[in-house]
């Protein structure tokens, strides 16, 4: 049998959508194939299991996401300004993928240096020149002294950490997930106002 490009995306398309409703636990192949409209067997002809089929949708949305990201790292940028368009780049996609965090997680601390290799390649994450922006910026009195590092996890946890307990978040708030994004996209600016006010001269 020949793999059909079309069956494949429309694959792929109906899993994003259960992966997005669902989630990685809550999905399952034969909800997959409801959507898509094709028999499980056809499924598993083109994706031997969840996993396997995760793993593409993943590496799409990272291939795709990560150039964004680590252009804004790179980029000519103020500290400040790079802090603000991070925040809402991060959360952006997050809000739009809410499965992604939870699978890098768990492939992290499965296979770290398999799931690197798949995500950057070679190549180590380019964080060096904002390594060195925040070292000078700290020499020249424009922030306070702080170790880049720090800087670094206290950014990216403010962003990830409410995606990754949204469930207990909405289950004691009683909010519905409507209403938790409205409150991400508001971290969107809070986020880098506080890590901003923490570290300016």
């Amino acid at each position: 049998m020949k793999k059909d490009v079309t069956t494949e995306e429309k694959i792929l398309t109906a899993a994003r959508k259960v992966f997005l409703t669902r989630g990685m636990d809550g999905a399952r192949m034969q909800d997959i194939a409801d959507e898509a409209g094709i028999n499980k067997a056809l499924l598993h002809y083109y994706f031997r299991n969840k996993d396997q089929l995760f793993e593409k949708i993943f590496l799409e949305v990272a291939h795709a996401f990560l150039p964004r990201i680590l252009g804004i790292l790179q980029s000519e940028s103020t500290l400040f300004e790079k802090i603000e368009r991070f925040c809402n780049e991060y959360i952006s996609q997050v809000i739009n993928t809410p499965y992604v965090p939870i699978f890098i997680l768990n492939e992290i601390n499965r296979q770290p240096q398999a799931f690197l290799k798949k995500v950057f390649g070679t190549n180590k994450p380019p964080v060096e020149k904002l390594i060195a922006q925040i070292n000078k910026e700290t020499k020249a009195g424009i922030i306070k002294p702080i170790e880049p590092l720090q800087l670094l996890m206290n950014t990216l946890s403010l962003c990830l950490f409410p995606f990754l307990v949204a469930p207990m978040i909405q289950l004691v708030t009683g909010m519905n997930t409507k209403q938790f994004n409205s409150i991400m996209e508001k971290r969107k600016k809070e986020v880098p106002k506080m890590i901003i006010a923490s570290i300016k001269k």
